[in-house]
């Protein structure tokens, strides 16, 4: 899949996606706490993790693929290295759209397509109109036992006001697509915590794939997460310093609260995951994007929001 095709399959699914649906149940990961005790246990440190096992044998798989049978092998590679990948792709598995996004010449040109294909479902599960209702709340597939449900948005401002506080071109290629077009640059926090989500399945995806990825069909997954983490924390700086009000209506959303932290975590521990493999999952701009992210004001304006402590040492996946 060439890097020019994939920013129009990306606005294509948010297009497919639109429209308003019915309340879904809230998710374990957005529940607030209750009472007291509650309130100190999820204030206790916590560390984002899930299984994978991205060496266990799927040589067998590799043996017996074909164009035929490459949904059962896409559910029985991930639930032997990456569970949560089975678990969406059999919540997907009736979606129409799978073939638009899956290579099935070969096992290889597969593994490398599984970037964009689990990227393009997630949008799919977390866009559908029984979940989500455009600009009022979304819900997010975070693992296959983790995900957040109707998370208040409250609208907010068009994410291209964040533009001036990129002083670097590190991201210019995404930068162009979604924060100066003249469409997507006026999506709001929406859409930022859209493709942030639908980057962080993309992610790990093809990281427990690593050793079968030929081409540069996922040569910027580590991009992609990166990139998507600085638009959320930039969105969140300018909520703070330039709309006010806006600002005091998301902090006061614990479920809003709790999804922010837990992406931030979440993309620490996949670009921690796929670092041995930067050249083929990303470029070095990834590192040095990562970098930014953690600079002071970046970090306080997530603290003050989520209103834990994170850690910045060799445990970024984890709060203090």
């Amino acid at each position: 899949m060439s890097r020019r095709l994939l920013p129009r399959l990306l606005t294509a699914s948010l297009v497919l996606a639109l429209g308003t649906g019915t309340v879904a149940a809230s998710g374990p990961a957005a529940a607030a706490p209750a009472d007291s005790t509650e309130r100190a246990r999820a204030a206790e440190p916590y560390c984002y993790d899930e299984p994978s096992q991205p060496t266990a044998d799927i040589s067998d798989l590799k043996a017996s693929f074909n164009s035929s049978n490459w949904m059962r092998t896409l559910q029985a590679m991930y639930k032997r290295r990456w569970p949560s990948g089975e678990a969406l792709a059999i919540a997907q598995a009736k979606d129409k759209y799978w073939d638009q996004f899956v290579n099935k010449r070969s096992f290889e040109g597969f593994a490398e397509s599984m970037m964009v294909a689990i990227h393009e479902e997630t949008h799919m599960w977390d866009l559908d109109p029984s979940r989500t209702r455009w600009d009022v709340h979304i819900a997010a597939w975070i693992n296959g036992g983790q995900q957040a449900l109707t998370v208040p948005l409250h609208g907010g401002f068009p994410r291209k006001e964040i533009l001036p506080l990129i002083k670097d071109s590190l991201s210019s290629s995404m930068d162009d697509i979604y924060l100066r077009d003249r469409t997507q640059g006026e999506y709001r926090l929406q859409g930022v915590l859209a493709e942030q989500n639908a980057g962080l399945t993309g992610l790990p995806a093809v990281t427990v794939l690593q050793e079968y990825i030929r081409g540069v069909g996922a040569s910027n997954a580590r991009d992609i997460a990166a990139t998507n983490l600085r638009y959320l924390l930039l969105y969140l700086r300018v909520a703070k310093d330039k709309h006010p009000d806006y600002w005091a209506r998301i902090k006061a959303e614990p479920k809003l609260r709790d999804l922010v932290l837990t992406q931030f975590l979440r993309t620490a521990y996949w670009l921690e995951k796929s670092a041995p493999y930067t050249g083929k999952l990303g470029s070095r701009d990834a590192d040095k994007i990562t970098a930014a992210n953690y600079a002071p004001e970046n970090i306080a304006v997530l603290e003050e929001f989520t209103g834990r402590k994170v850690r910045v040492d060799a445990q970024k996946h984890c709060t203090t």
